[in-house]
């Protein structure tokens, strides 16, 4: 189950959420997203655990509690929808 974790201290890193995770069960793998401009985090990560009653205990424990300094959330990630394909822009109009 994916697992999306919100409100981090920008000072976490993936080694931390893991290590945070990790007394509920398996954690296949974490992912703390970072600006692509300036490197820093944007204070939100993606945590992967495999069984789904370890990712459920984990949300229902982890969320609204102090993690480096902050409370955080912790929800289930919703499955991104499919972006259906641009609409080609219309003709202009010809005189």
């Amino acid at each position: 189950m994916k697992i999306l974790v919100r409100n981090l201290a920008r000072s976490s890193t993936e080694e931390d959420l893991k290590a945070l995770f990790t007394p509920f069960g398996t954690v296949q793998y974490c992912k703390l997203v970072m600006d692509e401009v300036s490197g820093a985090s944007k204070g939100f990560a993606f945590v992967e655990m495999p069984k789904g009653g370890e990712a459920k205990l984990a949300i229902k424990r982890l969320n609204n509690t102090e993690f480096d300094g902050v409370h955080i959330r912790v929800k289930r990630a919703e499955n991104k929808p499919a972006t259906p394909p641009a609409a080609s822009p219309a003709p202009e109009p010809s005189e």
